[in-house]
């Protein structure tokens, strides 16, 4: 049986050439609509494509009728740039008059862009429904687990995390011996860890990242991701180890991160998404 053709708004980061490449090996037909200034070309070179300013909405839903995509998924953060610099066309000024770019969260805003999806006639899906090999499975992804210490950090941080979330402000917090060292905003996790990383840390054992979906959160567009990057970037920081959320998170290569954590010394662990 034909798979339907897959439309994939590529943002930044690894997840659109996962999704080519996945594609690929299961002989599905494929069409990326790629934003300019965010995703990298050397990513989606291999699949058919065309480039379109973020504020292009109308253009993209045209190509994505053109080339005869029935499937969508969203692929990648796109930040939050400036109105100036988003070039918006008429269909993008009334999506966000309808929410208010600076009054709404990501997750608003995206569940938005769903809607305006499916309104079209596209089915929209999660990268998790093409990608099941990467959702966060429950337990240590490596093989070291949280100590009594990490555990009561976890807990700090998913109680803040939850919090944030309700909020659509952020997904991420960092937390060491019961104290919030770092919470994530628009600047995302990469940037929050190297923020972490510069302070000056209180002394005894290191403290935790905890990624958490947004409560309410459109699953089927920005889940939180963790890769081996973000295992480097909290050993920098000094921390002793990462949680996501089990079943509610992508882990970017689970082999490598697994690798990188054991050689780090760190744990990753999956956790209940009521685990406090």
């Amino acid at each position: 049986m034909r798979s339907p053709k897959l439309g994939i708004l590529a943002g930044s980061g690894v997840l659109p050439r996962c999704l080519i490449d996945a594609c690929r090996e299961a002989r599905r037909d494929v069409f990326v609509v790629a934003f300019e200034g965010i995703a990298r070309a050397e990513d989606i070179d291999a699949a058919a494509h065309a480039w379109v300013h973020l504020g292009e909405v109308k253009r993209t839903f045209e190509l994505l009728h053109e080339a005869d995509v029935e499937e969508v998924v969203l692929a990648g953060p796109v930040g939050r740039p400036s109105l100036r610099s988003l070039r918006l066309d008429g269909r993008a000024r009334k999506l966000l008059m309808k929410l208010g770019w600076g009054a709404s969260g990501d997750n608003q805003l995206l569940s938005l862009l769903v809607d305006e999806l499916e309104g079209e006639g596209f089915r929209v899906v999660g990268v998790d429904d093409i990608l099941t090999d990467l959702v966060a499975p429950l337990g240590p992804i490596g093989s070291l687990e949280p100590d009594a210490d990490a555990r009561a950090d976890i807990a700090v941080a998913a109680r803040v995390a939850r919090a944030l979330g309700a909020l659509d402000i952020g997904q991420a917090v960092v937390a060491q011996q019961g104290v919030v060292l770092g919470v994530e905003a628009v600047e995302g996790t990469d940037a929050l860890l190297a923020r972490c990383a510069k302070l000056h840390r209180r002394e005894g054992p290191g403290g935790v990242l905890v990624k958490l979906k947004k409560p309410g959160q459109e699953r089927r567009a920005d889940l939180p991701t963790i890769g081996p990057r973000t295992v480097e970037g909290a050993q920098r920081a000094g921390l002793s180890g990462i949680a996501v959320e089990a079943a509610g998170a992508l882990v970017i290569d689970q082999a490598a991160v697994a690798a990188a954590a054991n050689a780090a010394g760190m744990f990753v662990v999956g956790i209940a998404p009521e685990e406090d």
